[in-house]
């Protein structure tokens, strides 16, 4: 007689059961190539940059057309099954995370940039097409796309409709939401929908701004009308060493308060610049403690009274040193060193935790020495870089994912900047999303009610919460366990903010 299933294998055998059914379902809309369900093909997509965290889909569908897009949206509604739609995988949230019991959208293969129109400044593109492709095709008019995400030479615009993605020069020209005028795609129940549009206003309500951020849980996105902005006559960048972490975040909020708009201005501390200048050789002084990129574009005449009034501000705040960039070679170089500041960090440790939050300028320097405390109290290393123009920050906590204590310190880590963010002002994300990194830490920032108000524009757009479920909103159950966390690790050092 045999032995009765334990509940794992009895899982097990509904799992299987279950993706037979819905194979079976999709091999009637896509050829053989375009579906993915072994073990083997599958693995790949497991996670996204958000390595810390993984599970394995049920099968990956890969569409070449529209249509296939529209059908398999259709097919996996009807069967109520869960979508996770997929760029190129570069998100570091885990809003690309597989369900387990649900389908991979995969929009790799819409990558056609399908019309330029340099009289009216703007491109329309297929999803999958990558963020720096878009600035090479329209170069030679004198364009480009602005947002410059550090991923920018492997992420795509769709992923970064959906994480509203930002970049160096955000502080001037913006975000994806400022950069973006349209947007395709289905609903979870395949059916057509536009946001916004080319003209200056379109009927309805606005909801451009909604789906934009959104992480794909309202729509599936498949092609984008972006903006372009004129290339400027001359760029030229500016390095500033500081003795002191405070005196650099002083510097900051004091640039933006003479009435300077820089193109970008970035911060990065001793660790993180001795990291980058060990990769890149990006000529940066590792006797600061802190260094900072202003950047000044425009006319010549416009570039030489910027960056002369950037000076003598730097200056007035302490800079021991201030170096600007003699020819464009040299400002790519520095660049160069600040988009390779995570690839830098994961030549250093096994891993890396790259947090994502938003302060007020002027608490730069209150974060930074709060983090040092934290690299004590946990025993981790962090290295800091930041969006410094607005606050965004991106702490690199270093750890050994092999290791199950670094694992869960790194965690808590993690969770502690975040929550200080929301102490000193800001927020649990500025352009990395929520995804399932930070779902929890949302219970810090929102409370019951403004996380319901959220599910109420999910549950307009998805009532059956098909579309990347389990990520962004936390419910009001997972909170209250999230808040009883915090208590017994006593990390809620402010009872005023989470809102259980």
């Amino acid at each position: 007689m045999n032995a009765p299933l334990t509940s794992d294998q009895q899982n097990t055998l509904a799992r299987a059961e279950r993706q037979a059914q819905v194979v079976q379902a999709l091999l009637k809309v896509l050829p053989q190539h375009a579906l993915l369900y072994s073990l083997e093909d599958t693995v790949p997509y497991e996670c996204d940059g958000l390595t810390a965290y993984r599970a394995r889909p049920m099968c990956v569908a890969l569409p070449e057309t529209v249509d296939q897009v529209q059908a398999v949206l259709k097919t996996c509604h009807a069967l109520d099954v869960p979508v996770v739609a997929r760029g190129a995988g570069t998100g570091l949230s885990g809003g690309a995370m597989p369900h387990t019991l649900g389908v991979t959208l995969s929009l790799a293969k819409f990558n056609q940039i399908l019309n330029i129109d340099p009289f009216a400044r703007t491109a329309v593109v297929q999803c999958g097409v990558r963020n720096l492709a878009i600035s090479e095709a329209v170069s030679p008019y004198g364009l480009y796309y602005a947002p410059d995400p550090s991923s920018q030479i492997a992420c795509t615009i769709g992923g970064n409709v959906a994480e509203n993605s930002g970049g160096v020069h955000c502080l001037k020209y913006g975000l994806t939401v400022h950069n973006v005028l349209k947007v395709k795609g289905f609903t979870v129940e395949g059916e057509p929908i536009e946001f916004g549009g080319e003209a200056l206003d379109t009927p309805g309500l606005d909801l451009l701004p909604v789906v934009v951020g959104s992480e794909g849980m309202l729509a599936v996105t498949t092609e984008v009308t972006v903006k372009l902005v004129p290339k400027p006559q001359l760029a030229r960048c500016i390095m500033a060493s500081f003795d002191d972490v405070r005196k650099a975040g002083d510097a900051v909020a004091a640039v933006i308060a003479a009435g300077i708009i820089p193109a970008g201005l970035e911060m990065m501390d001793g660790p993180m610049t001795a990291a980058v200048e060990d990769f890149v050789h990006a000529d940066y002084d590792l006797s600061a403690a802190a260094i900072l990129l202003c950047e000044s574009d425009g006319t010549p005449e416009e570039v030489e009274e910027e960056i002369g009034r950037m000076s003598e501000v730097l200056r007035h705040c302490g800079a021991t040193a201030i170096t600007v960039s003699r020819d464009e070679a040299q400002r790519l170089k520095f660049w160069s060193g600040r988009k390779n500041a995570f690839p830098a960090s994961g030549r250093i440790s096994p891993d890396y935790m790259c947090m994502d939050s938003t302060i007020p300028r002027k608490r730069l320097a209150d974060i930074l020495e709060a983090i040092s405390e934290m690299e004590k109290k946990y025993q981790l290393r962090c290295l800091n870089v930041f969006h410094a123009g607005d606050g965004n920050l991106h702490p690199l906590i270093l750890f050994d994912a092999n290791d199950p204590d670094q694992m869960h310190r790194c965690e808590q880590f993690g969770a502690e900047i975040l929550e200080t963010s929301v102490a000193m002002g800001g927020t649990v994300t500025g352009e990395h999303g929520v995804g399932i990194e930070k779902v929890n830490s949302m219970c810090v920032q929102f409370s019951a009610e403004e996380n319901e108000q959220m599910f109420g524009v999910k549950r307009a757009f998805d009532s059956k919460g098909l579309l990347n479920p389990g990520k962004v909103i936390p419910t009001l159950h997972r909170c209250a366990e999230y808040g009883k966390m915090l208590v017994r690790a006593g990390q809620i050092k402010h009872p005023d903010l989470p809102r259980f």
